[in-house]
């Protein structure tokens, strides 16, 4: 009993010097080191990207306005047609038929007023001296004037006729890039009321990208446009959309928006807004699909922050902030969309604070801490 009375006086005396030992070891263990961010203030600009389609500056269709057979085609599938290269020629001895019908028609019409001038030239002079009576004098009058309507008529007749024989042949309306025909010779075009589409010919100097927007992102970006306070956003709204292409690439040339449409479609709560980008390499072609970023406004005075900065949990953001005497607070935010690697804060910082962007691991609320400035350059911003 003495033995065991003996040995545990020294037992609590070894683990008494050993916790403070230990506490003594944390008191006198330096502040973790940390790395943080400066937060700024500055305008921030949001972009959206909308899915757009290409569309030449002028698609023009080329149909066949009179019906026939195909007798030829005079161009390269994929080339370049001048304004006025003949492209189709249809049949046309039918339409040659009909004209020389008609130039008959206009040399009779010609010949019956040549009468009637005779005759009413021959009455008048008799009438004058009551040789003839009035009757037959009006009569002259009546067949002259009959014939003289009779030549209109024909030669526009005549005319009509040669418009359908200049139908036979078929021009390019616009100087641009022709497609693949939709038509071999010999078929027969031309059928009413829907005339086959021969093909398409396109100019692409400048193309046409159409979108659509909701009717919420339309309100939101008819304000900014309009807003007085941002001159420098107005200068530049003119040619202010980008074309990301469908391998991710940037075009190189800028867009400008061309018109938006009347009215919402009540069916999709969408409204259809057309923009032009010049395109003087011709790389982009009709039918193609890519994005069109917009700048849909400026937040002023916001503040990014790196997403790693940001902790969240169950839907609720938080970061660490170094306040006085280096202590972690905890600090609950709001956040808007992400911008590249970065986050935009919209509550619960200010600028000049110091957020914890790497030790994240190693603080915790009212901890000491020793940090370190590191700086991040938030330049081309872009949202997501």
């Amino acid at each position: 009993m003495k033995t065991i009375k003996l040995i545990l006086p020294c037992i609590l005396l070894l683990l008494f010097f050993s916790c403070s030992q230990k506490e003594e070891q944390q008191a006198q263990a330096p502040p973790p080191q940390v790395t943080v961010v400066v937060t700024q203030a500055k305008d921030v600009p949001i972009y959206q990207e909308f899915v757009g389609q290409i569309y030449g500056f002028k698609d023009i269709a080329i149909r066949a306005r009179v019906e026939g057979f195909l007798e030829g085609i005079h161009f390269e599938e994929g080339s370049r047609v001048e304004k006025g290269a003949l492209l189709y020629t249809l049949e046309s001895q039918p339409f040659e038929a009909d004209v020389a019908a008609k130039m008959s028609r206009v040399a009779e019409a010609n010949t019956r007023r040549a009468k009637a001038k005779s005759d009413l030239d021959r009455i008048e002079p008799l009438a004058k001296e009551n040789a003839v009576s009035q009757s037959d004098l009006d009569s002259a009058v009546a067949q002259h004037d009959a014939s003289i309507e009779s030549v209109k008529a024909a030669k526009a007749n005549l005319r009509a006729s040669n418009i359908q024989l200049g139908y036979t042949k078929i021009y390019s309306p616009i100087f641009g890039i022709i497609g693949k025909t939709k038509a071999k010779v010999g078929d027969f075009v031309g059928l009413s009321p829907n005339p086959v589409i021969l093909n398409t010919v396109s100019r692409i100097d400048t193309v046409l990208v159409e979108f659509f927007i909701t009717e919420t992102q339309y309100l939101q970006v008819a304000r900014h446009l309009l807003s007085k306070v941002e001159p420098a956003v107005q200068n530049a709204r003119k040619e202010n959309l980008e074309l990301i292409l469908a391998d991710g690439s940037l075009y190189d040339h800028k867009g400008k928006v061309d018109f938006v449409d009347r009215d919402v479609d009540p069916t999709t709560g969408a409204i259809l807004v057309q923009s032009s980008f010049p395109n003087p390499q011709e790389l982009l072609r009709p039918g193609q699909f890519a994005k069109v970023k917009a700048l849909v406004k400026v937040v002023k005075d916001g503040i990014l922050i790196p997403q790693r900065c940001v902790v969240e949990l169950q839907g609720l953001y938080s970061v660490y902030v170094v306040g006085d005497g280096d202590k972690i607070q905890t600090r609950n935010v709001k956040v808007g969309p992400k911008i590249k690697q970065f986050w935009l804060i919209t509550e619960g910082l200010k600028p000049g604070e110091h957020v914890v962007y790497e030790g994240l691991q190693r603080v915790k609320d009212g901890a000491v801490v020793n940090p370190t400035i590191k700086k991040i350059e938030s330049t081309d911003q872009e949202s997501t």
